[in-house]
């Protein structure tokens, strides 16, 4: 397609140049939004250029915009109107999902999970493994035990060596708090 071929015709042209801005006008009042306005503006002469046969007999082109106008605000509203109803569904459907976490649940497991990851930093590779197998999959010593290949006594020792490790991260955690807010405190003191 050259370029002569991809400008619009003149018609168009004059149609865009007298009436946009009217247009514009119109569609602000109309939509009481300039936002929305611009858009449906926008779309109305896309909607022209896409069937360019249909200005050969505009004898009005402000009739002709706002007709055009007009459907494109009712296809907008008939638009909006079924994106709501599927977010309405959407939510009822995940209120009644039993076990459908809601946003802060979603968010306070997340936080454990981290606090459980920094409390683990630092513990051997089968301690960890065994303390995870257990607290959050719920295997038995004896499925973890047969998993990493090691006796259900030395799953027992892997879990008290976990949870020591995690006690101390706490003592350690609280340690550092409490030393923050005495440090915090004393500069407000000064």
């Amino acid at each position: 397609m050259s370029a002569a071929e991809s400008l619009p015709s003149p018609p168009i042209d004059a149609l865009y140049s007298d009436h946009h801005s009217w247009l514009f006008g119109w569609l602000r009042k109309k939509l009481s939004c300039p936002h929305d306005a611009a858009d449906v503006a926008h779309d109305t002469f896309v909607r022209i250029l896409a069937s360019r046969d249909a200005l050969a007999g505009v004898r009005e082109p402000r009739a002709y915009l706002t007709t055009t106008a007009k459907r494109l605000i009712i296809d907008r509203a008939r638009r909006h109107k079924l994106e709501q109803a599927y977010l309405a569904e959407l939510e009822q459907a995940a209120v009644s999902l039993e076990g459908f976490p809601s946003p802060e649940q979603t968010v306070a497991a997340l936080q454990a999970l981290a606090q459980i990851s920094a409390a683990l930093d630092g513990l051997p590779p089968k301690p960890r493994e065994a303390f995870l197998m257990h607290y959050l999959d719920g295997l038995t010593h004896a499925s973890i035990a047969a998993h990493l290949g090691v006796s259900t006594r030395m799953i027992h020792k892997y879990l008290v060596q976990a949870l020591a490790h995690c006690a101390l991260a706490d003592d350690d955690a609280g340690a550092v708090e409490t030393q923050h807010g005495v440090t915090a405190a004393a500069s407000r003191a000064r």
